[in-house]
């Protein structure tokens, strides 16, 4: 055992191993197995997910449709339970317009024969802007293509049995009608679209029953009798059209026709010839 001096520096004394040697860990690389089962779900899920979405549009990719009118297909305009539109006025390329008899500037509407129907409400069409009776039984109010309300009687067959409201027929007019012969003008093209569209083909509008502006504000009304041919029997029905200005450059219109086998209900075109309004 050896001895220091008091006071002097000691060395260290080695092991009897001799000096340590720090050991370096090369660090371990992680193989499939040591990847958490739940981290390999979440990447299959992932691989399932967009597979099936590559999928979906390979297989739908051809029932996209075309580019086409972003308004939507054109309505027909016979009136059927439909959605509601606005009448087009254009008649088919076969067809060829019917010859009206000239319109009198300014007639007065004759009382017509029959009991007029009870006036049960107000029919307020905001979609076309006006506002017109509504009648009691037997009338009945629904919505019928192309227009907003219609009260009928019985089922929907031509020839009709109609009260009914809509925007006017086709296109708007370059600007907004000023002058009563302006409205007139329109009145007479309204009653043209009414007589191919609320009767049998052949229908002729025979005479103008009245014509004259209308109770409150724009526009103009007009009355006219239609002669047609129903099951080889020769008929006749009264009818009635009001075009409305409603504020924009398109009209309001309110129609009506009432086939001769309804008769009784005549009297009920003077109850809307009177009442009619804008909003």
């Amino acid at each position: 055992m050896q001895v220091w001096p008091p006071g002097a520096p000691r060395s260290p004394q080695p092991g009897p191993a001799g000096p340590v040697t720090p050991v370096v860990t090369k660090p371990h690389k992680r193989g499939i197995g040591d990847i958490p089962i739940r981290a390999i779900y979440l990447v299959g899920a992932i691989l399932v997910t967009v597979t099936a979405v590559l999928l979906v549009f390979v297989v739908f990719s051809g029932d996209v449709p075309s580019t086409g009118d972003p308004a939507g297909t054109t309505v027909s305009v016979a009136p059927v339970p439909a959605a509601t539109a606005t009448p087009t006025a254009s008649p088919a390329p076969s067809e060829t317009p019917a010859v009206l008899p000239s319109v009198p500037a300014s007639k007065a509407f004759p009382t017509l024969p029959g009991k007029a129907s009870v006036v049960s409400g107000i029919i307020s069409d905001k979609a076309s802007g006006i506002s017109y009776p509504r009648l009691a039984a037997p009338w009945d109010a629904k919505s019928f293509a192309p227009f907003t309300v219609a009260q009928r009687i019985g089922k929907v067959a031509v020839p009709h049995t109609v009260i009914a409201s809509a925007m006017f027929p086709g296109d708007a007019p370059e600007k907004k009608p000023s002058k009563d012969a302006d409205y007139r003008e329109m009145a007479v093209r309204a009653a043209r679209w009414a007589l191919r569209t609320q009767y049998p083909a052949g229908a002729e509008l025979t005479s103008w029953t009245g014509s004259r502006k209308v109770p409150v504000g724009k526009g103009w009304s007009l009355g006219y009798k239609v002669t047609y041919v129903s099951a080889g029997k020769t008929e006749t029905a009264q009818a009635m059209v009001t075009v409305v200005e409603v504020g924009k450059t398109k009209p309001a219109m309110l129609m009506a026709s009432i086939p001769e086998k309804n008769k009784a209900r005549w009297a009920d075109l003077n109850t809307l010839l009177q009442q009619v309004r804008p909003l």
